[in-house]
This record gives structure tokens, C-alpha cells and sequence, in this order.
């Protein structure tokens, strides 16, 4: 019987959709579209390509649509079981693979590989392999299959037994683990991870530094990467639509707010994240209260504007982490606060329109992470900028990379040579404050989203 195959020229694979759905009081489904750089890429590729997003339900409404068969052209949500989606999702991929790529675990106490790890593992496998099964029948003959992330690390693999036929990428968005610290998984485990990244055509990573730490992986589990190619694509942002977007009416309103809660002729440091454990926050926080005990000049003359939005709160230690920057502002606050000036302006509710007007308005800003893949935010705030913005940013973070050479570099665990940086950026002259924001605002938009995307597409077509 000869094989059947879909119609998909270009798949892209990832936990999270371009689309999700909440659904109202009346019962009606309410859309509400994402944005990125897969988003741009696939808008990139053109509706002549027959493209296809296939994603998995992140809720009860993502999972009603399904039942009723409501959808978005050009995409496919996989109804995988809520447990199933739970064990993959929170257990293994946000609690294991992602604090392994992000060397975060206190390993005095974690982690511990028992049975439960075992069953949650099992239920990531058949995460794993419903995305594969799906992609297998959703593509044309020699297709083009974009696997996103850290949930979906066992699909090349799996789909390259279904679909020998298919070109097939996967994209790490994360670090990746040296193999002194990958090894901590049980060894059967780090082996299947690697073999089912080795069943890509093409693996790509968001800087040089990480490609290496998983081709050391390979060399040290699997005898090496076999005839997969490793490429760096550095995802870069988009400054048309940054500087567009950025003086919208609703983000000059904000601007207005913010300057209010800063006070006049106050200078501002600035943060932006996301409440992950990887982003530093307390250790930001922490500088900050150091600067202002090394050099109490800037007491009254600077406020700390930290944006701190939620991130996995369904996670316990997710939850403890917000819960701690939250009591150590207060007690900045309390502890060197007067009638006229809050040290520390801190906002936990997410509000892009905000973030924009606050990079618009920094005189620094603080990006210090642990350890991350790219940080955006980095790329963003010379971009958005009005008068030159000096970027502190941290030695472990992959934008370093790019944009090091006109940062000021900080260990992120150092909370006195980060207090000391900020009082660098603090005094910089406006001259060179401005000469450096407009290299960084050249080097962070060097590959925008739609053609970061394009170029992993090219490459993998390329090497067929």
C-alpha cells in the first residue's frame, strides 16, 4: 500500500501556540494571539507555503475549542491529556530539563531521580510522542519540521523513525548544560535526550558557547553528533516594530505615570522580567540597597524601577521566589524610603505598554541573570531608548555574546561589583552613554525574529 502524507510544506513544533483561548461567561470563545519570533517567521514565509503550527491545549478553554472544532487556519492543537500534558510540562521539562539547562538546582537537596520521576518521565515521552505523530501526518513528502525547545527534545528522534523522508531542526531557546552538569541526569536519560536531538538534519542554539556545551554533551554520551549539523542562530529584536510600538498612545500615557512615580530629575534604573529563578531579581535588588550604602549621594536621586511579572506560578518555588522580591522592595523601601522618595518602584502585573515606557525613560538598565539563553530585554532597551541608556548586563547571559563590548560586564552573583556597576552607568557621561546605545541598539536587532526564523529554514533546506 503506498504511504499517504499530508499536505504541510513547513512545520513548526512548540508547547505554546501562535493562539489560545479563554472561554467567557456566556460560553463563547474569546481568541487571543501571541506574538515573537515564530510568529514573524512564519508570517515571513508567506501563505503560499503551506505552513503549519502544531502546538498542544494550555487550558480548558485551548481544550474546548478542540471539542468544538474551533480553530485558526494554519494551526493544530494536540488535545494531549491535562495529566499527561502536567507530568511533561511542570515535572519534567519546567522542573527537570529547564533547572539542568539553567545549572539552578541546590544539589545539596535536589534533584532526586525516585518513581515519580520515573512516571513523570514516561508521561514527557508520550508528550513527546503525540507532537511526533501529529507532525508525521500533518507533512507533505520532504518536508520542513521546526522543533521548538526543551519540551519537545525526544520528537526528532521519534518522528525521524515515522517520517524518514522529512527535513527536521530543532531550536534550544535555553542554555544548554556543560556534561559535568547534564550528567546529572540518570545516564539512560541524558543518552535519550541526545539521541532524540540526533534525530534532527539541523540543531540550532542561540549562541556559539551553547552549541559547544552540547556537542561536548554528545562527545561525552553518544560518541559524538553523527551526521547532525549544529548551527548558532543569535535571535535578535525587531526595532521596527520596538520603536513603532513604543510611542503608541497607551505607552506615552504610561511614560507620564512612571515619571510621576520616579519624581522629578530623579535618574532610574530599570529591570524587566519575568519572575523566573534564572532572571537574579533578589541579587538586583540586593546591588541596588548596596548602592545606596556605598554611595549615599544617590539617595533621593535615583529610584529602582522593577518590573517583576509573573512567571509558572503554579509552581511552589515559583510562587516563594515572587514572594521574596516582593518583602525585600518593601523592605528597601522601609528601611531608606522618605516622605518624597520610594527607592524601589515595584509592578508584578505584566503590561508590555509599560515595560516599553520604562525602556524609553532608564538611565540603566539592570539585565544580571544567572544563566540564560539570549535575554531579549537586553537587545530591546537601546532600542527603545530616548536619550541612551547604559546596559549592566551579566557575563551569563547569552546576549553577552553580541552586545559585551559595549556593557558594562557584571559576575551575577556578585552583588557588590553589580552595585558598582550601576554606579558606573550612573555616572557616565551622556556622550558616551549615547555612542554605546547606538552600537547595542545596531548589534541586538542584527537577526530580527522573521529573519532569524528564515535563516534556520534556509540552512536546513540548504544542507539536504
Amino acid at each position: 500500500m503506498a504511504a499517504t502524507f499530508g499536505a504541510a510544506r513547513v512545520l513548526v513544533a512548540s508547547n505554546r501556540g501562535p493562539v489560545s483561548y479563554e472561554q467567557r461567561d456566556d460560553g463563547t470563545l474569546h481568541a487571543k494571539r501571541g506574538g515573537g519570533g515564530l510568529v514573524s517567521g512564519l508570517s515571513a514565509i508567506g501563505p503560499e507555503a503551506d505552513a503549519l503550527w502544531v502546538c498542544s491545549v494550555l487550558g480548558d478553554g485551548d481544550r474546548e475549542a478542540v471539542r468544538r472544532g474551533v480553530g485558526e487556519p494554519g494551526v493544530r492543537m494536540l488535545d494531549i491529556p491535562a495529566d499527561v500534558h502536567a507530568d511533561a510540562y511542570n515535572g519534567i521539562a519546567n522542573s527537570v530539563l529547564w533547572f539542568v539547562h539553567h545549572m539552578l538546582y541546590q544539589t545539596p537537596l535536589e534533584p532526586v531521580f525516585d518513581a515519580e520521576f520515573r512516571r513523570q518521565w514516561a508521561s514527557y515521552e508520550s508528550y513527546n510522542r503525540a507532537f511526533a505523530e501529529a507532525l508525521a501526518a500533518e507533512a507533505a513528502q520532504g518536508a520542513a519540521v521546526l522543533v521548538q525547545d526543551y519540551h519537545l527534545t525526544l520528537v526528532p528522534g521519534l518522528l525521524r523513525e515515522l517520517r524518514p523522508d522529512l527535513l527536521i531542526s530543532h531550536f534550544s531557546h535555553t542554555p544548554w548544560a556543560p556534561p559535568e552538569y547534564f550528567r546529572m541526569l540518570p545516564d539512560d536519560i541524558a543518552a535519550q535526550v541526545l539521541r532524540g536531538m540526533l534525530g534532527a538534519d539541523r540543531l540550532g542554539f542561540l549562541t556559539r558557547r551553547w552549541a559547544d556545551a552540547f556537542t561536548a554533551c554528545c562527545e561525552a554520551f553518544t560518541g559524538g553528533l553523527g551526521d547532525t549539523e549544529v548551527g548558532v542562530h543569535g535571535l535578535g529584536a525587531d526595532g521596527d516594530f520596538l520603536r513603532r510600538r513604543s510611542h503608541d498612545d497607551d505607552v506615552v500615557r504610561r511614560m507620564a505615570v512612571l515619571r510621576e512615580e520616579i519624581g522629578a530629575g530623579r535618574r532610574a534604573i530599570v529591570r524587566v522580567d519575568r519572575t523566573e529563578l534564572s532572571k537574579n531579581i533578589v541579587r538586583g535588588l540586593l546591588a541596588y540597597r548596596q548602592l545606596l550604602d556605598d554611595h549615599p549621594e544617590w539617595r533621593e536621586r535615583v529610584v529602582h524601577v522593577a518590573f517583576a511579572y509573573p512567571s509558572r506560578q503554579d509552581l511552589a518555588v515559583y510562587r516563594d521566589y515572587m514572594a521574596e522580591v516582593r518583602r525585600l522592595a518593601g523592605e528597601i523601601n522601609a528601611g531608606y524610603g522618605t516622605a518624597g522618595w520610594t527607592p524601589v518602584v515595584l509592578h508584578l502585573e505584566d503590561d508590555f505598554a509599560r515595560s516599553l515606557a520604562a525602556y524609553r525613560l532608564a538611565d540603566v538598565a539592570l539585565v544580571n541573570p544567572i544563566r540564560d539563553g539570549m535575554n531579549l530585554v537586553a537587545k530591546e532597551v537601546p532600542v527603545v531608548s530616548d536619550e541612551g541608556c547604559v546596559l549592566v548586563l551579566s557575563r551569563e547571559a547569552g546576549a553577552w555574546e553580541e552586545l559585551g563590548e559595549d556593557a558594562v560586564g557584571v559576575n551575577p552573583y556578585d552583588v557588590c561589583g553589580t552595585a558598582a556597576a550601576l554606579h558606573a552607568g550612573l555616572v557616565m557621561s551622556a556622550g558616551e552613554r549615547a555612542e554605546r546605545t547606538k552600537r547595542l541598539a545596531a548589534a541586538g536587532t542584527a537577526l530580527p525574529p522573521a529573519r532569524w526564523f528564515l535563516d534556520q529554514l534556509e540552512a536546513l533546506r540548504a544542507g539536504a
